[in-house]
């Protein structure tokens, strides 16, 4: 069985997800469906075909959690540090071409959020930089095409 690298806020927050899913969602897509079921005709009920389509939905996440928790390997990134890019760092670089700097930290896919600079450890960007140091070039498979960075700076928050 393979492992997923999360942080223990990343855990967290899918564990809390979970539990709302079975314990909120659920009841409150049940007693969708009882009511839609009260209005007469399923034929042609669309409040019931909607809450059966959320029913889906919901069942369907929970059953995906319930798979990928236990594969999840949490990584306490407070103990982390060292030169080189690995889970849990954070990475300052520049690209050679234009001079633009990014600066991403490098976390399990189901944390992943680039509006927040968190970049998936699965990602390309994280592929280029692992087992780097600053000082070091990477390329980035890109859809565009091949992007060269420098990396200026590793570090462990």
């Amino acid at each position: 069985m393979n492992t997923i690298p999360i942080t223990q806020t990343g855990y967290d927050r899918l564990k809390a997800e979970l539990e709302k899913l079975k314990s909120v969602d659920r009841k409150e897509v049940i007693e969708a469906i009882k009511e839609a079921r009260a209005h007469g005709d399923l034929s042609e009920n669309a409040e019931y075909d909607a809450a059966k389509e959320r029913q889906g939905i919901i069942e369907a996440r929970i059953s995906e959690l319930e798979a990928k928790i236990p594969m999840l390997e949490i990584i306490d990134i407070s103990k982390l540090k060292g030169e080189r890019v690995i889970f849990g760092a954070t990475v300052e670089m520049e690209n050679v071409d234009n001079g633009e700097r990014r600066v991403f930290t490098i976390v399990g896919p189901d944390e992943s959020d680039i509006s927040t600079g968190k970049v998936s450890v699965l990602s390309p960007m994280a592929k280029a930089v692992i087992g780097k140091k600053a000082g070091d070039d990477a390329v980035v498979q890109a859809p565009g095409g091949e992007i060269e960075y420098e990396i200026l700076k590793v570090f462990f928050a």
